[in-house]
């Protein structure tokens, strides 16, 4: 059972990564705004901002190889990492929260996920994470950031009172200036330690042993 539902989402996730590499001039037509007012979530409306296969497949095994079960993402877009997160839950029984701001994003996400055949691992929940995460009452085993950037530290001080000794919070756009920022405050506190990877584009934050 297990095989045919990672082949199942092997399947929708290699057509996925297929259409986001050809997904630059959307990217920087939403990009070139910011040439004439700060840009907005709704400039990437129809722009996937996904991860990298590599960096898939990695997050795939981080969730096996920790046994992870519990877990948040913000920034479903259309659902690439999430897939790829949920392929490391089908095997450690996990499930996740995954939350969007933009709800047209959410929806095609959802129908990635029927396609995939992991509805029922995904919690999908749509609008601003600061309101739809405000609530959550559960402990994290994994917390993966790849949002809109300013975010990250109320988001992630938000939900600290749910992480727990073995929690890992893994961070996309790691080299971005403002996710730099972010990374600068959470290195301040003794209680967390940060390892780069990809050259610097992810970090992963855990809690010091």
């Amino acid at each position: 059972m297990t095989v045919s539902k990672q082949l199942q989402i092997t399947n929708v996730l290699n057509h996925l990564f297929s259409d986001a590499k050809f997904d630059m001039l959307k990217m920087m037509k939403g990009a070139s705004k910011s040439l004439f007012r700060p840009l907005q979530p709704s400039d990437f409306k129809d722009v996937y901002l996904s991860i990298s296969k590599t960096e898939g497949k990695e997050l795939t095994q981080l969730v096996i190889d920790n046994n992870i079960k519990n877990i948040v993402e913000f920034g479903t877009s259309f659902g690439i990492s999430t897939l790829c997160l949920a392929k490391g839950a089908v095997e450690t029984g996990g499930k996740i929260i995954t939350t969007e701001l933009i709800d047209s994003k959410a929806q095609i996400a959802k129908e990635n996920f029927e396609k995939a055949g992991v509805s029922d691992l995904i919690e999908v929940r749509v609008g601003d994470a600061m309101e739809t995460l405000k609530n959550h009452d559960q402990a994290i085993d994994l917390l993966f950031l790849d949002g809109w950037k300013d975010l990250y530290l109320p988001l992630f001080q938000m939900l600290e009172s749910h992480f727990h000794s073995q929690t890992l919070i893994y961070v996309d756009n790691a080299n971005f200036p403002e996710t730099k920022r972010f990374l600068r405050v959470i290195a301040q506190n003794e209680k967390f330690e940060i390892e780069h990877k990809f050259g610097g584009k992810i970090a992963i934050i855990s809690l010091v042993k």
